[in-house]
Parts: C-alpha cells; structure tokens; sequence
C-alpha cells in the first residue's frame, strides 16, 4: 500500500469517527438527568430544614371550595354588558377564529340558563373528594378515589394517575373516573382503580409558583412527590396533552414508580425522530397499518394544520402574561379563547361551521363548568406560563426527549388530534411500546369526548402489561 493510499485511508477513517461521534452527540441516548426533589416553589423562603417542613406540612386536606352568590351575581353582571363584538366577514365561520355571532349565543346561555343553575353544577363539580397539600412550597389541589375493600373482591385493583392539560382541567375526565373506579360496580370488568386527578400546578385550584423555571419536568416532580405522599410507590399514568409530556417525564425520571405509561397524544421531539418522521412520508405504506396512512401522510398536510393551529402556543411560549392579562376579568374574551380550541381541536372540520360543531360531541354545561374553573381560579395566566417554561433554555438543557422510557408504553391515537407519530419515531423513545392502537372517532380531547373508547383501549394496555411483564395487582 502506497504512502498517498495510507493516508488518505488514515484521512477517512479520522473523518468517519469525527462524523460517527457528532452524530452521536446530536442523535445518541443520553442518561436521564438527576432533577433536585426538594426544589422550593413556594412565595415563602425555602425552608432551612426540608425534614421539619415535610413533618409540618404533610397533611391531606377534605375540601369543598365553594364561592359566594356575589362572585356568581358580579360574573352575571359582567355578561350582561352590551357586547361590542366585531361582525365575522361574509361567509366565514370559525376560520378565522371564534366566530361572534355564535359567541352572543353562547354568553346568553351562560348568563341566562347556566348561572341561574351554577349551586346544582357546583354539587356536581364536588361529586368526588376533593382534598389539597403543600408539595415544594406549592399548595396543589387533586381528586382522590379509593377502592373500597369489598369492591376489590375479584377484581385486579391498581392505581392510576390521570394528567390533564391545556385548556382542560380536572373537568375533562369525570366519566372515565366512574368507568375506572366502577362506581357502579360491573361484574364483566375485573379491572378496578384508585383514581388520583390533580390540576396541575397554576391550573384550577392548584396553586402557581411564582418563581421561573417550573417546567413540564419540574412538574413531573411535583406530581412524583404528591403520589408518595399519598401512599403511592407503583401506579399507572393516563394523560394527553401537558399530560402527556409530564406523564412521559414522570416514567423517564420515576421509572421504578411507574407500572405503565398511557397516553392518548404520544410525542417524541428528538432530533433521531423528526428525520425518520420525514424520512417514512417517501414509504408510508412501510411504517403505518393499512388503513390509518391518513393519521399521517401526506407531511405536507399535517404540517399546514400545525403552523394554521399553533398561533396560541406562540404566543404562550413567548409572552404568556401579555394574553393572560388580556383574557384576565374578561369572561366573555376568556370563553371564546378557550372554547375555540374545543372546536377545532376536536375535528378541524368543524372550522366550516357557523357553531363551531361545539356541541356536536359536547353538552354546553360541560363546557362551561371547564371555562368557570379557570375563571374563577383566576387560572389563565399561570396557566399559560407552563407553555413558556417549556420551551425555556433549561428545560430544552434536559433533553428528556432523547432518554430512553423503558417503562411499559401504550399509545392510543385518536384521528382528529393535533399530532401523531410512528411507531417507529416512538420505539426509540419508548423501547417498551406494547400497545399501539387508532381511532377514527374522536380529537385530541379524547377523555372528554370519547371517555368509553379511551378507557376500553387503557384497559387492553392494562392487561398486555400484566401479561408481558408479570405485574401483579395490589
């Protein structure tokens, strides 16, 4: 072999290790980083003995929150104001947003048919226990359901942590909680569940932080520490949207607490995933069941959809207090903000519609309970900020999205959602994704909407887990 030869092998092979480790750094798995469990959210000054705090604040409270007939009588008054609205143009119905002569409809309803009622939705709001406790200096509120020892009998009990998102709250899974609990016990089920619901921090009554960098992952610590506190070492998580991310986190961070990891809007950001994602849109007969291409191709149509729907999350991302003050003591501004998502995040169809199709898959009740937690919590802006701690510099640090979950995954894609991934984009996030189903009914709200479906395909994601790894029932 010649000199010239020796080298330029020595030249290529130097090249291809170069190459081979920045491919690496940019696409290799990375360990999951160690995140601080006591970290202090609270206004107060972090406590100097973390152990006396912990000793002091432990408790679990009963709560009922109710609010005086002024609050009700003042919100009211505030709808009853002549309404300014700007006409929609000629022919156009929510393609251009909430759509005013519908809005007019739907504040009379609320004003005239729905508040008059609001004592009988708050006894329906206050169906299940509600209880709070200080978790990091954080006042978070949750539903809690437990199985009662007689109604265990015969059946496989575990508990579940349901994760809601934005702009939904604890509201969303109300029907899957009686079907996961069995309120009325049914003997052809042998699944039964302690049923943990929290509102995410600065969402509802939970309260926010009013210190930066509380991000998804720091979230999925919050909600790591308030199952601890509650007795809970093994549980399944449910979750889509924020409930996804964070219920993704809880099993990459938490593994040795997490049976399973279900979730109705499955995601993986990794830069290994977007390139196979774009790759796969040259062969998608390859990566998807026959039958479903349309969940995903063609590329050019999903990404059109992101980039007309993804308006919100921009601004959220990047100026959350300036929205949040615009939407703050405005009902009617606050309602049209968060009802149009229920609209066109259910089927982006219903953007041709004069209504919106809203109450084609929900009733209006069901609709405003969610809107008046927000308001009445006074939740909006703290809400919203999630959206840019996400997004901030030391979360993107974490790359959580490139260390493995090896806890047992089950993805339930529902065809109107916002987004969906591969399986093969999933399964280098997810190594032990054992369930992977599609709907052809339902959006991104599914829980909501769809709750029988979601919790038949939960169910069947239950068992595979029990049957692939052995896991065995309280």
């Amino acid at each position: 072999m010649s000199v010239t030869v020796k080298i330029l092998v020595l030249v290529l092979a130097i090249g291809g290790a170069l190459v081979y480790r920045n491919v690496s750094q940019l696409w290799g798995d990375l360990p999951a980083p160690k995140l601080d469990t006591q970290q202090w959210w609270g206004d107060a000054a972090q406590p100097k003995d973390y152990a006396a705090y912990l000793a002091n604040n432990s408790e679990v409270i009963g709560n009922r929150l109710s609010y005086p007939e002024k609050t009700i009588t003042d919100l009211s008054a505030r709808l009853n104001r002549t309404l300014r609205l700007t006409p929609p143009l000629e022919g156009v119905a929510f393609e251009y947003g909430f759509n005013t002569n519908y809005l007019k409809e739907v504040v009379e309803y609320w004003r005239d048919d729905y508040l008059p009622r609001w004592r009988e939705r708050e006894v329906f709001l206050w169906q299940f226990n509600h209880f709070t406790t200080d978790i990091q200096g954080l006042r978070m509120h949750f539903l809690h359901l437990m199985v009662y020892d007689d109604n265990k009998v015969g059946k496989h009990h575990y508990p579940v942590l349901l994760l809601h998102g934005w702009p939904g709250s604890v509201r969303e899974f109300y029907d899957l909680i009686h079907l996961l609990h069995q309120s009325n016990l049914d003997k052809n089920n042998k699944y039964i569940f302690d049923v943990i619901v929290p509102s995410l921090p600065g969402y509802g009554w939970s309260e926010g932080t009013s210190r930066t960098g509380l991000g998804p992952a720091q979230v999925a610590v919050i909600m790591s520490n308030l199952m601890a506190r509650l007795g809970y070492n093994k549980y399944f998580i449910q979750g889509g949207d924020w409930g996804s991310i964070i219920g993704n986190h809880m099993a990459t961070l938490f593994p040795d607490n997490v049976l399973g990891y279900h979730s109705n809007m499955c995601t993986n950001m990794s830069p290994k995933s977007q390139v196979i994602g774009a790759l796969a849109g040259f062969w998608p007969s390859l990566f998807v069941p026959s039958g479903f291409e349309d969940f995903f191709f063609p590329k050019s149509r999903a990404l059109a959809y992101l980039i007309e729907e993804s308006g919100y999350f921009h601004i959220q991302a990047t100026k959350p207090d300036t929205i949040g003050a615009a939407l703050t003591d405005n009902p009617v501004g606050l309602a049209a903000y968060i009802l149009e998502k229920f609209s066109t995040w259910t089927n982006p169809s219903y953007r041709s519609l004069a209504d919106g199709g809203i109450t084609k898959r929900y009733k209006m009740d069901t609709l405003l309970d969610n809107v008046m937690i927000y308001y009445l919590t006074n939740s909006i802006t703290t809400s919203q900020r999630l959206y840019a701690e996400a997004y901030s510099k030391e979360q993107r640090e974490l790359q959580l999205d490139r260390v493995p979950t090896r806890v047992p995954t089950g993805c339930a894609r529902f065809k109107s959602d916002i987004m969906h991934f591969l399986d093969i984009q999933l399964k280098d996030k997810f190594p032990n994704l054992i369930h992977s189903t599609y709907h052809k009914q339902g959006g991104h709200f599914a829980a909501l909407e769809v709750p029988k479906v979601l919790h038949k395909d939960f169910l069947e994601f239950v068992q595979k887990v029990e049957q692939k790894f052995g896991v065995k029932p309280l």
